[in-house]
């Protein structure tokens, strides 16, 4: 099984890693994760084949409106959410925005984009655990 993966662009923190990323590996998705804009045009250029993106609105070194037009010419069709509070950054084009982060509606999201693969991660997750694992 070839797990979906994404692309999720988080800002900074010392001495933190992404919740983001934590969140979504708890339905078993990979993340690759960028911590800049720059960092993430420059990691989906090496590594394109991903399911979508995640965006935290407040990374500032690429202004958010132009941050998701190159990652869509990059990836054409890539869907790409925006997390952030209302108003915080210009991402009108984005293909979904959270208002705020709420990890349940993002996975529910998420799930939605490869319902196939998600369906066949949750029995995979239902024989471990009859199992015992």
């Amino acid at each position: 099984m070839i797990r979906p993966c994404f692309l999720v662009i988080d800002r900074e923190y010392s001495g933190s890693i992404s919740t983001r990323k934590l969140v979504i590996e708890t339905a078993k998705f990979n993340v690759i994760t960028a911590y800049s804009g720059k960092e993430a045009i420059e990691t989906l250029q090496r590594f394109p084949a991903i399911n979508g993106a995640v965006l935290d609105a407040g990374v500032k070194d690429v202004p958010c409106i132009d941050l998701i037009a190159t990652l869509k010419k990059i990836v054409p069709g890539i869907l790409v959410i925006a997390v952030g509070a209302p108003g915080e950054a210009d991402c009108r084009n984005a293909d979904r925005y959270l208002a705020s982060f709420e990890p349940v509606r993002l996975l529910e999201i998420l799930k939605a984009l490869e319902p196939e693969k998600t369906a066949e991660i949750e029995h995979q997750e239902e024989r471990l655990s009859d199992a015992g694992f």
